[in-house]
């Protein structure tokens, strides 16, 4: 009778040793989000850089760690892509792509285009890592709004 108790004893032991599985990486939020997509800029498409530079997506930083972007794209589901030069997000930043012409800074980078990326209607920007992930996306599926909130 006692062997049995220590038997059951080391046994239930093991049992709260055993390592609870973690949640799968899918599950996970991803380390920069994509947090707004304005896909249809204030006023007629005229394609002047002000109106192009009002079209933009705006991704975050979530995590309490500087992430570096360098390699990293946005892209559309018309394979519209912009790459991110050597550029480093810090922990709760945002980082806003305008589809115009710009000199990049720490908080805004342009894509430099004299024409619209994003459609007025419906659309999917997709961010991937420099080693081609798919870290978020967003998508959208209105003329009603100009813009979408992702989170």
């Amino acid at each position: 009778m006692l062997r049995r108790h220590a038997v059951s004893a080391v046994l239930a032991g093991s049992l709260l040793a055993v390592p609870v599985a973690a949640l799968p990486a899918s599950a996970a939020a991803p380390a920069v989000e994509i947090v707004k997509v304005y896909y249809d800029s204030p006023g007629a498409d005229r394609r002047s850089n002000s109106s192009l530079n009002a079209e933009y997506v705006t991704i975050k930083n979530i995590t309490r760690r500087t992430i570096d972007l360098e390699g990293w794209t946005i892209r559309d589901k018309a394979a519209y892509r912009y790459t991110f030069g050597p550029i480093v997000l810090k922990p709760g930043k945002t980082l806003t792509l305008r589809t115009g012409q710009g000199d990049d800074g720490t908080s805004s980078v342009f894509w430099n285009r004299r024409a619209y990326v994003w459609n007025n209607d419906t659309d999917t920007a997709s961010l991937r890592n420099a080693s081609g992930k798919l870290i978020d996306s967003c998508s959208y599926n209105s003329t009603r709004y100009d813009y979408t909130n992702c989170r």
